[in-house]
């Protein structure tokens, strides 16, 4: 079940390396900010800032994850599984927090942001899990 966790930390860190890069860089282009975020171009003045600083949270928290795999792997069993456990458990809680403003449908259509609470929150689950079990 080790493996399970690593790999699935892993997944998780990729989902938010990516959020980052769509976030802070790519955020103005309507493929981004319309196509993944549901944000209307006439909204984005406002929502970037936000934006940009969210995609730092999400690339801090996916450095993390790795930083936790890496260690595990170099054999600092307990700095590695608490960062696994740590950052895990913050994308997995920021993915629950997704999910309920898309159920109060905050600033976009109820049912938009399905997706991404699901790609924020199933992977590090699944990484808790097997650290649980495992």
């Amino acid at each position: 079940m080790i493996i399970v966790a690593q790999i699935a930390t892993l997944i998780a860190a990729g989902v938010h390396l990516l959020a980052f890069v769509w976030e802070s860089f790519l955020f103005r282009r309507p493929s981004v900010h319309e196509g993944i975020f549901r944000i209307p171009s006439g909204d984005v003045p406002a929502a970037h800032l936000w934006a940009f600083n969210v995609g730092f949270y999400n690339l801090f928290l996916g450095s993390g994850a790795i930083a936790g795999v890496i260690l595990w792997w170099a054999g600092h069993d307990t700095p590695g599984r608490t960062l696994l456990v740590y950052t895990c458990l913050f994308m997995f809680l920021a993915g629950i927090a997704l999910a309920v403003s898309d159920r109060m449908a905050l600033s976009r259509q109820r049912g938009d942001g399905v997706v991404g609470a699901l790609s924020q929150s199933v992977p590090p689950l699944v990484a808790l899990i097997a650290l649980a079990i495992g």
